[in-house]
């Protein structure tokens, strides 16, 4: 009975994190795309609503706290790189 409950449980959280998960992942790659092509203002519109997807997915439970602070850390410092140099 057990093992039943919870693979249901588990189907709903993956079916409601899912989107947040993907939302986010694909805001990181597009925001370290644009880094990499070097268009600054681009990139950092793209790395701010990133951090906002991120913090979402987070928050919400889709993403461990410290992997999306990890995340958001690596992406600011890719794009404080490109601007300094």
């Amino acid at each position: 009975m057990p093992v039943d409950k919870s693979a249901r449980v588990e189907e709903r959280r993956r079916i409601r994190n899912a989107p947040l998960r993907t939302k986010a992942k694909s805001s990181v790659k597009r925001a370290r795309g644009l880094i990499e092509s070097g268009e600054v203002e681009d990139a950092a519109a793209a790395v701010r609503s990133a951090v906002v997807a991120l913090d979402k997915a987070a928050q919400k439970g889709a993403l461990h706290k410290g992997n999306a602070s990890r995340r958001k850390s690596r992406l600011m410092r890719q794009l404080h790189q490109t601007r300094e140099g």
